[in-house]
């Protein structure tokens, strides 16, 4: 079987239309009817979603950018954060969601996971609050939660927190783009929500971002500093700092064509997450990662609203592995440094050092993943907490052992549009296989 990768963009057939066009006008900048166009696409994708009332003159907007990190950065720069500042943002999760404070000269704080919806615990969240401002005098900048694998963060509360001690919320849902909380869709609750349109997110334009913003003068405030921030002069005058970060007209026409199956695309992953269930539910030792009920909340936490409801998008399937799973060749793992890019790692240049970290995936993940590996498919861990990251070893962090628990049992399984229900069988097969 050809090789299974974790997710591909599917072309729709439209979008050779739309970068034709671009060539045809002699569009070929970062700028042009295609991205306007991309931008009035999205902005409709993400305000049909409202359970309130709204109208045309509160509508959110979107600016199309370079990448979903651009947006993080520029989102950052909009809510005012400099050097010296604190953000406060989700330890599970990509370095895009974390590096772009450090461009800024600020510092990252590190929250960690609550265990139902692997995103960021609000209690924690509130906990850091107020000990950084007990210990700073300063109240922390801006606030970053994460759709880590599509999964909808507990934005309720989020809200709600960051609201009384009166800090912005930056949605990062590059993960999550159609997930939805309440039947609202991700990255419009906060100021703004950061959306990517890498080559393996739901939608793509090869490479490219986006940033909802809240009103008209927000987007044109991003607009600025993504142009290089250009005064209004018939010459080039500067009195900002300014990024040459916009959305190539090329770009934005895949991005047009990709919208016209947005919706396709996210029901079929939701369909691979359910037919892993249902393979997988009477192996023992493997769970699925699902959208948490009510149910699943302990007494001891405050729980979701009773209407609350948890719709990702299951950008990737997740699964952990128990502990005590038997995997073959699990007594190798770890035993040679690897030489070459694992699961999709572009860009990988530095030979690393040592076979092994202080925190890593258990013995029988990383036994699954070669197992896996060998049969043609990709699978990959999960995300390594940013407060684990040596590069961060110094940056405050208020954990619960959530996110290194689940570092350490879980796997990313395929899930784009072009996994097939075939394809899922035979992964189950790979994985009931490599039980020992």
């Amino acid at each position: 079987m050809d090789r299974i990768y974790l997710c591909l963009a599917h072309m729709s057939g439209k979008e050779q239309d739309f970068i034709k066009e671009a060539f045809d006008t002699n569009w070929v900048v970062p700028m042009g009817p295609n991205v306007n166009a991309f931008e009035k696409d999205l902005e409709h994708f993400v305000n049909s979603s409202y359970n309130v009332q709204r109208t045309t003159s509160n509508e959110k907007r979107v600016v199309c950018l370079s990448a979903g990190t651009a947006a993080v950065h520029l989102a950052l720069l909009a809510c005012g954060v400099g050097p010296g500042d604190e953000v406060l943002v989700q330890s599970f999760t990509f370095c895009a969601s974390s590096h772009p404070i450090t461009y800024l000269g600020a510092t990252p704080v590190f929250i960690d996971s609550e265990r139902e919806s692997w995103n960021m615990d609000p209690d924690l969240l509130e906990e850091a609050i107020k000990d950084r401002i007990a210990k700073t005098g300063k109240t922390p900048k801006a606030i970053i939660p994460v759709a880590l694998y599509g999964m909808p963060y507990r934005i309720d509360r989020i809200m709600e927190i960051a609201d009384r001690y009166g800090i912005p919320v930056i949605e990062d849902a590059a993960e999550g783009l159609g997930s939805r909380f309440n039947g609202q869709v991700l990255g419009t609750f906060g100021k703004y929500g950061v959306l990517s349109f890498n080559g393996n997110k739901m939608i793509t334009t090869s490479g490219g971002g986006a940033l909802i913003c809240d009103d008209e003068k927000d987007k044109n405030e991003i607009l600025f500093y993504a142009t290089q921030a250009r005064e209004s002069y018939p010459y080039y005058q500067h009195e900002h700092i300014g990024y040459n970060y916009r959305m190539s007209n090329i770009c934005a026409g895949i991005g047009r064509g990709q919208m016209t199956v947005i919706d396709d695309h996210i029901a079929h992953h939701k369909h691979v997450q359910d037919l892993y269930c249902e393979l997988l539910k009477d192996v023992k030792g493997i769970t699925m990662h699902t959208n948490p009920t009510l149910a699943d909340y302990p007494d001891n936490v405050q729980r979701p609203t009773s209407n609350a409801t948890f719709d990702s998008n299951f950008w990737l399937c997740t699964c952990t592995l128990d502990p005590d799973l038997k995997v073959k060749g699990q007594e190798n793992a770890y035993k040679e440094v690897v030489t070459g890019a694992v699961g999709g790692a572009a860009g990988v240049t530095h030979a690393a050092s040592t076979a092994v970290t202080d925190c890593q995936p258990n013995a029988n993940v990383e036994a699954m993943r070669v197992a896996l590996d060998a049969a043609n498919i990709e699978a990959r861990p999960l995300w390594k907490p940013m407060h684990k990251q040596p590069v961060y070893r110094d940056a405050p962090a208020y954990v619960n052992g959530v996110s290194e628990s689940l570092f350490a049992v879980g796997l990313c399984l395929p899930a784009g549009p072009y996994v097939t229900d075939d394809h899922v069988r035979y992964i189950v097969d790979a994985i009931k296989a490599a039980i020992a």
